[in-house]
């Protein structure tokens, strides 16, 4: 049986009475370093699996302070190489588990067996593919078997219930359920639809699902936490990276986790 290292992290935070707070940052922003020490500032302050986005030049589900950071990692020179070397600096010095989000592109571009086998290198859990859907899917599962990685595909507000059971049954790891229908950002309340497309998810069969897009305060975190087995948080990461550095990344993280209740 292949391990995974994202279920063995929301476990320990269920074993704990609590849902597992995920936290998204771009690699390479502002550059790689500090991209390193902001990954393991979440990992030390109460984040249980760490979330690191591959900068990409057309991001159809980031809204605009990620796009804004992601297309200045760009122009620094991030390179996508550099995701593993991200991945290694937040592992070496952490427990948490380490997933990347990617667009399908760059994987193709470098081989989906050659990126594969770099992110296991690396320290790396699996992949969030957020523009990869599981009918076509299939050299991506063959490597995430090869090297025990996890694959976290997406479902929405839209999925149909066979999509639902079809996207449940080629994750592994947690379903990442969407909140909203459109891009990602910080919002003022928590979309009404999710928790029914959690329940609809575990319904369908999955043993982890985790809710993100949208979510900022630790009172959405509460809200979140009460039924989903995970809360992830991205654009208000990043924005605190932007305004605060990595000092102001511990205390948001401080403050996120400070709103989990058991999930229910």
């Amino acid at each position: 049986m292949i391990r995974s290292k994202a279920a063995e992290a929301i476990d320990r935070a269920k074993a704990e009475g609590r849902s597992a707070l995920i936290g998204y940052l771009p690699a390479g922003y502002p550059d790689v370093q500090l991209s390193i020490e902001a990954g393991i500032a979440l990992a030390r302050n109460g984040a249980d699996i760490i979330e690191i986005g591959i900068p990409y030049s057309d991001p159809v589900m980031d809204g605009p302070v990620i796009q804004a950071a992601t297309t200045e990692a760009l122009a620094n020179g991030f390179r996508v190489a550099s995701v593993f070397d991200v991945v290694k600096g937040i592992t070496d010095a952490s427990d948490a588990a380490v997933v990347v989000m990617t667009y399908w592109n760059p994987v193709m571009r470098m081989g989906v067996d050659e990126f594969s086998r770099r992110l296991a290198e690396a320290g790396g859990a699996g992949l969030v593919t957020p523009d990869l859907i599981p009918d076509e899917a299939d050299e991506w599962i063959a490597a995430s078997d090869k090297y025990s990685l996890d694959r976290i595909f997406l479902v929405a507000p839209s999925s149909t219930p066979e999509r639902l059971a079809m996207t449940v049954a080629a994750s592994r790891g947690f379903v990442y359920a969407v909140s909203v229908m459109g891009v990602t950002g910080a919002r003022n309340a928590v979309s009404n639809v999710a928790e029914s497309l959690v329940a609809a998810t575990h319904a369908a069969g999955a043993e982890r699902v985790c809710v993100g897009l949208g979510v900022s305060r630790a009172e959405h975190v509460r809200e979140i936490a009460s039924y989903a087995d995970g809360v992830i948080v991205g654009s208000a990461l990043v924005s605190a990276l932007r305004d605060g550095g990595v000092a102001a990344v511990e205390e948001l993280t401080q403050e996120l986790s400070a709103g989990f209740s058991p999930a229910g």
